[in-house]
């Protein structure tokens, strides 16, 4: 694989590397992680994509004001502390003598700017600053984080917002963040420059990305990662038999995404451990509800998903307990719930999957005037659900319903969703706050309301529903709160804007030798990490 290496050193990199060679000549022997997974970043700019894959690499080079630890709970990154000092109002104190991997100082005035950036209509990242209407700069090291209504869940939303260089940025023409939607190509598409553990050394965008430790992180010398990894290789392998012929064969010594079918295998191999545990993820169908009628369909001058009768038949139409027996082999938990048991907002009241009825689903087909049903594009990406995708599609068809399925490339099919573009589609969607004010702003929604961080590639809306979120922002009672997201789930599932199937898992496989934290949110934090 690493003959297949095109090498690019940054300035920013070659500075940190030289200002460096001293410090490395002192620290432990090099100690070299070689991580696989399905799916590369698909930008480095830390505003453009919220997806998982993307914040995969970039969280080892930006950090937020906080961060998740590997037992999720939220702690000081670049802010050492903070409070509400007024309900529409929280002040964070900075930590003094940070640097960039370029050699800037770190202050009040970066922090203003990434929160500025954040809130441009390029940036997808606009849910964790939804209610911010600025940032203030109070003095050099704090910064005042102003939101039109009160807040709660500010400090957990900023463990997403990476933090820039204000004048790295503006030196390159970066001040507002790609527009990943239209493909477009800017300076920090490619580059990096961050506060983080590490720096990226070389990238081939779809194949690997080495990562050398930032010897001047503050991090190491306050002792608050455990790691020794001095050499991260992230290394892209979309297939699942050349991912887990990779461990087998010690040519990567971690794998994020397993292929559910190669876990007992690997179990039986001394060599190797299985990492397994539910994730805070969930695998959803989408389907377009605001057009006239569906482009690709055979069904001319109406749209059948309008009609709510349809989207019973749907939900009818899934045996979500068949598909973990069999596709899943036991590794998932059906739901009927738009988020995991780990968010804040979870109830049982709200987590009751449709029932398996095939004879329904046909009858109330036949109801709503299709009954011989009707043939409609589905669109999925590559992935840890792709199998599952090819499964629905098939009970799709077992009631009528033919969908046509293409499986994209993953940045392709982020784009086309940012587009609009699927009519049918299926989505896993993460909680990274671990509070359902994040689904529901970003995925169900009206797209007017979630705005640029809208995720709600369907065009559900219900204006009741919608009208309950400024009501769960202003709440400061959390039961009386948890009561109005219970409210608007419950509306949104007698709507059936989305079909939740079930909450992921995904195991991790490594080599012995290697210590590391399994994760309810998928991250692997490489500082964190052990090797021998």
């Amino acid at each position: 694989m690493s003959g297949r290496m095109r090498w690019r050193l940054g300035a920013a990199a070659m500075g940190l590397l030289a200002l460096g060679g001293a410090a490395a000549a002192q620290q432990a022997p090099n100690r070299v992680l070689r991580m696989a997974t399905s799916v590369d970043a698909a930008t480095l700019d830390p505003h453009a994509t919220n997806a998982l894959f993307t914040f995969l690499v970039v969280h080892q080079v930006y950090e937020g004001l906080t961060w998740r630890g590997d037992d999720l709970k939220v702690q000081p990154g670049l802010a050492t502390r903070w409070e509400q000092v007024e309900p529409t109002r929280w002040r964070f104190t900075l930590r003094d003598g940070v640097r960039f991997a370029g050699g800037e100082a770190f202050d009040a005035d970066d922090v203003v700017f990434s929160i500025e950036r954040a809130l441009k209509p390029t940036s997808n990242y606009g849910i964790y600053v939804d209610t911010v209407a600025g940032a203030e700069a109070r003095d050099r090291l704090t910064v005042d984080i102003v939101t039109r209504v009160p807040d709660p869940v500010i400090p957990d939303k900023m463990t997403r917002v990476m933090i820039m260089d204000r004048g790295w940025s503006e030196a390159n023409r970066a001040t507002v963040p790609q527009n990943f939607a239209q493909r477009e190509e800017t300076f920090t598409v490619r580059n990096s420059n961050g506060t983080g553990p590490y720096v990226i050394r070389a990238r081939e965008a779809d194949q690997r990305t080495v990562m050398v430790r930032n010897p001047n992180w503050w991090g190491w010398s306050a002792n608050v990662a455990r790691g020794n990894v001095t050499e991260y290789h992230h290394i892209t392998l979309t297939s699942d038999a050349t991912r887990i012929a990779a461990l087998l064969s010690r040519e990567v010594d971690l794998v994020h995404v397993v292929p559910l079918q190669d876990v007992a295998r690997i179990q039986r191999d001394q060599r190797l451990r299985i990492l397994e545990g539910q994730e805070n993820r969930t695998v959803m169908v989408g389907m377009r509800q605001d057009l006239e009628e569906l482009t690709g369909s055979d069904v001319r001058g109406r749209n059948p998903f309008k009609d709510q009768r349809v989207r019973q038949a749907m939900a009818h139409a899934m045996d979500i307990d068949g598909l973990r027996r069999t596709t899943l082999r036991g590794q998932g938990v059906p739901t009927g719930s738009m988020w995991t048991q780990f968010v804040n907002g979870w109830s049982e009241q709200t987590d009751r999957r449709t029932p398996y009825d095939p004879a329904r689903a046909r009858a109330l087909l036949a109801e709503a005037g299709y009954p011989n049903g009707f043939t409609v594009p589905m669109d999925c990406p590559v992935g840890p659900y792709d199998d599952a995708c090819q499964a629905v599609a098939a009970m799709l068809a077992r009631v009528g319903i033919r969908a046509q399925l293409t499986i994209h490339p993953n940045a392709v099919f982020s784009q086309r969703l940012r587009r609009q573009e699927p009519m049918l589609y299926m989505l896993s969607w993460g909680v990274p706050t671990f509070d359902a004010s994040y689904t529901m702003r970003a995925v169900m929604a009206s797209r007017s309301v979630g705005g640029s961080a809208t995720w709600n590639a369907g065009g559900y809306s219900n204006p009741a529903f919608d009208a309950l979120l400024p009501r769960i922002d202003a709440e400061g009672d959390p039961e009386a709160r948890r009561a109005l997201i219970r409210e608007a789930h419950a509306m949104h599932n007698a709507d059936l804007g989305h079909i939740p199937l079930y909450h992921m898992m995904i195991p991790w496989a490594h080599r012995t030798g290697v210590t590391v934290t399994h994760r309810a949110d998928n991250q692997v934090q490489v500082r964190e990490i052990v090797v021998d």
